[in-house]
């Protein structure tokens, strides 16, 4: 019998993986590039240009930090459906506190406590009553949200100091200041989250949390500190948008949850692990601020970016879910 040589063998899974991985695993990046090349070929005399990219940077400094702070409750694996409504309800009472005669200082203070309290009460409802933490943010977030009309009075709040303006309508070296707090903020909850003991336990409640609680870690004060932290970032970014806009009303920072949502589920993308990740919500809300800037500088109607942005979950849904699976 001759002997002839083995054929070849097939290409199998394991040696198909690793280029499938590189694919999943940059295709945020990939689509953040796409998009920018996408709306400069589309309009190479503006798209770029350093003032719209500065009003990128501008418009989603606010998302920004409000993803900060939905990251870390997301690396729990939990949710928190409120923080758009408290960055409403907490510069609402900023405002309302502001225009009443309260100065600053103490008005902006009452505002970041109100933030602390609806993310301790979202806490406490998870971690300790044990509520689906949908469930109990619903539940805050329908609440909250009334409370902001009740402050409000169902108007539009103007009026507020020259002093607390500047805040979010300066510009120092040219650059509006929200931007530097978003800088800021995404900084520290990275440093948070890399260095420090908490972040470590975030991260190990997130993996497993039955593990978590065998090697010491308390998961319900880690969870209980997850949702404060969120809550209370969350009031920042709605006491910056009110110094913004000059204004105040009793929505005016609840489309932010769907989106601070969105742009942390594209950046579970980035780990193959598929957990929440600083670096990738920054990713992520670089993707919306370029899609929502874009389709306007192209003329497309204004509604159609929620449209798109409900996609975009449910694809980086999807892409997480398969990247968990081969994790």
């Amino acid at each position: 019998m001759t002997k002839t040589d083995p054929l070849p063998p097939a290409t199998t899974p394991t040696e198909r993986r690793p280029l499938s991985q590189m694919l999943l695993q940059g295709g945020t990046i990939i689509a953040l590039i796409a998009l920018i090349l996408f709306f400069f070929l589309m309009r190479p005399d503006v798209f770029l240009s350093f003032g719209n990219v500065r009003n990128i940077l501008e418009q989603v400094a606010i998302l920004t930090i409000i993803a900060a702070g939905a990251t870390v409750v997301l690396v729990l694996g939990d949710i928190d459906l409120s923080v758009g409504t408290n960055a409403t309800l907490s510069g609402a009472t900023a405002a309302a506190l502001m225009i009443g005669g309260t100065p600053v200082p103490l008005s902006i203070l009452a505002g970041l406590a109100v933030g602390l309290l609806v993310g301790m009460a979202n806490g406490f409802l998870v971690a300790f009553l044990k509520l689906s933490p949908i469930v109990a943010t619903l539940a805050t977030m329908t609440t909250v949200g009334g409370l902001a009309y009740i402050v409000t009075g169902g108007t539009t709040l103007y009026g507020m100091p020259e002093s607390f303006e500047w805040i979010g309508q300066s510009r120092p070296l040219g650059i509006p200041m929200p931007i530097f707090f978003a800088v800021a903020i995404a900084i520290i909850v990275w440093l948070v989250l890399r260095f420090t003991t908490i972040g470590r336990r975030w991260y190990a409640v997130g993996g497993n949390a039955e593990v978590a609680r065998l090697s010491g870690v308390s998961v319900r004060t880690t969870r209980f500190l997850a949702f404060t932290v969120a809550g209370f970032v969350s009031s920042i970014g709605g006491i910056i948008l009110v110094s913004r806009l000059g204004s105040a009303s009793a929505s005016s920072a609840n489309n932010y949850m769907i989106f601070a949502l969105a742009a942390v589920f594209l950046g579970m993308t980035i780990l193959r692990s598929g957990q929440a990740n600083v670096g990738g919500t920054l990713v992520g809300v670089g993707i919306i601020g370029v899609m929502n800037n874009g389709l306007n500088v192209i003329g497309v109607n204004t509604y159609y970016q929620e449209v798109f942005t409900g996609l975009i979950i449910i694809a980086a849904v999807t892409l997480s879910a398969m990247k968990s699976r081969d994790a």
